[in-house]
């Protein structure tokens, strides 16, 4: 992929990096042209929707489909934004082609299955279109699907290219609806020099409270822009609402951005402050995980009729540990700290399971 063309030639950004901003789903003309209207007013010149919606389930709100194109398309003229939605099939391309869309996305469902890559692929070809397409990584954590996944539309003669990291999806309960794990995107970088990196700090974050760290984190790293969903009203979605904000706060949002001078004297300490931020990650879901079995052991004693306290399995605990920590260069007075807080709140979560009704 040694010849792609920029996403766009003729586009003035006021935000830098790149932003790309709209709804999780086009709902309403109504709730199209607010969102719209009110984005275009705070700079954004690239308005997003999604008119098709892969569901988990059966049941949920799947877009309403070609209908969407026209209010994307009057949002358009009305404001002057360019337009993005996401495509999974041949007919998903040649109807979003036809209803004058911009750049489109490929989600992460579809990146993951070679298959329909090269569908869309061989689709947008067959139009000779030289629409912008990014692609979002796979749902899983391998990037040589990610770049098989460019190369396909690469190949096809599609140069207009871009990535798009919402981060990777795990088992169970974590900080994080997906998980970043920002080595991957970095990986990609020095593996595709060329290809600009998007982030999705509302797919990795799963909540709308986390947009602003994760969008500072990506901007430390070097990406290229972000594709944030902003909603009118984002509590009354019909489709992740949790991870909306509405215009006027994604436009707070970008404005407490630090743009920070990339130099080569920063780039190591960057990557170690990387390391950091992922081993917290790390440390936070491993003290889920003990809270949750915390948890079960205060439903055993209940049933069996035990008390919470055991100092005995304490003292041991506390015994054994520190003694661990000091074979590994940490001091014994920070680690008494560090299980002391532990434990307290292990014991505050089994005596409200066993005082529960």
């Amino acid at each position: 992929m040694n010849e792609l063309k920029p996403l766009f030639d003729n586009i003035e950004l006021t935000h830098r990096p790149m932003v790309i901003a709209g709804p999780c789903s086009a709902e309403t003309e109504a709730q199209v042209l607010e969102t719209a209207k009110s984005l275009a007013a705070n700079d954004i010149k690239i308005f997003r929707a999604g008119v098709w919606k892969p569901r988990t389930k059966p049941g949920g709100f799947e877009g309403v489909g070609v209908e969407a194109l026209g209010w994307m398309k009057k949002a358009k003229e009305l404001t002057g934004v360019l337009t993005a939605t996401e495509v999974a099939t041949k007919a998903h391309v040649d109807a979003a082609i036809d209803g004058g869309i911009d750049l489109l996305w490929i989600g992460a469902r579809t990146s993951a299955n070679p298959f329909a890559m090269q569908e869309v692929a061989d689709a947008i070809a067959a139009r000779n279109s030289d629409i912008p397409v990014l692609v979002k990584n796979p749902v899983n954590p391998d990037l040589e699907l990610w770049i098989g996944a460019l190369e396909r539309l690469y190949n096809a003669g599609i140069h207009r290219l871009g990535a798009i990291h919402r981060g990777f999806s795990a088992y169970g309960k974590h900080l994080y609806r997906n998980m970043p794990q920002w080595h991957i995107p970095i990986e990609l970088r020095r593996r595709v020099p060329g290809l600009p990196i998007i982030n999705d700090p509302s797919h990795i974050g799963g909540r709308r409270e986390l947009i602003a760290s994760i969008s500072q984190q990506a901007l430390d790293m070097g990406f290229d822009g972000f594709i944030i969903e902003s909603h009118c009203d984002p509590d009354q979605a019909w489709s992740d609402k949790s991870q909306q904000v509405t215009p006027e706060v994604l436009d707070f949002i970008l404005d407490t951005l630090v743009i920070r001078d990339q130099t080569s004297t920063t780039e190591s300490l960057q990557q170690l402050r990387k390391q950091i931020d992922e081993l917290d990650n790390e440390l936070l879901e491993v003290l889920g995980k003990r809270m949750r079995v915390a948890c079960e052991i205060g439903q055993y004693k209940k049933e069996h009729r035990m008390p919470v306290l055991q100092a005995g399995r304490y003292d041991d605990l506390m015994s054994n540990r520190v003694k661990s920590a000091e074979e590994m260069g940490m001091s014994p007075e920070f680690m008494r700290k560090i299980l002391s807080a532990i434990h307290e709140e292990s014991v505050r979560r089994q005596v409200e399971i066993v005082n529960r009704l």
